[in-house]
């Protein structure tokens, strides 16, 4: 799906799944086995790359050209969660002196308390470069698969 890597993006990539099974293993100690087997996935998004990888323990088992937010309007760094999914929301609101209104955006998975999220994106296709008011913008194909495969709690990792 993604292009020839540059070193620097092959380099980080080979890391993303330590980072992952590190996260996950401190994640998973302690708790029960339910929760330790939804902790087997998460999410890899990197804000440098326009990228994002859905890992399944080491395996990467999605992945995808995203775009999130541009200039003024950054996609948080960190590591969230999963908060909350609606299957659709209209999106409406004003940031930065921006308003914006966007009917029935699909596949919409919260992962701030401050409306950051992953959905489906239908009003573009400029995946791969920032476009968002800092959502992480999805094909509507990815976006779908994704809202299907992780439930509330997936470990949600933005990277530079």
């Amino acid at each position: 799906m993604l292009s020839r890597p540059s070193r620097r993006s092959r380099a980080l990539a080979r890391l993303l799944p330590c980072v992952v099974l590190l996260f996950v293993a401190v994640a998973a100690a302690g708790l029960p086995a339910t929760v330790t087997a939804r902790a087997q996935k998460a999410i890899v998004v990197s804000l440098g790359q326009q990228a994002m990888w859905a890992y399944k323990g080491d395996t990467v088992v999605m992945s995808s050209y995203v775009s999130t937010g541009r200039a003024g309007f950054e996609t948080p760094l960190g590591t969230y969660s999963i908060l909350s999914k609606l299957p659709s929301q209209t999106m409406e609101g004003v940031i930065g002196g921006e308003y914006y209104n966007v009917p029935d955006v699909p596949d919409v998975m919260y992962f701030t308390k401050y409306g950051h999220a992953l959905h489906g994106t239908y009003w573009h296709n400029n995946f791969g470069a920032p476009m968002s008011h800092g959502c992480v913008n999805l094909p509507l194909d990815v976006a779908e698969w994704l809202y299907g495969w992780a439930p509330v709690g997936t470990p949600v990792f933005v990277v530079p």
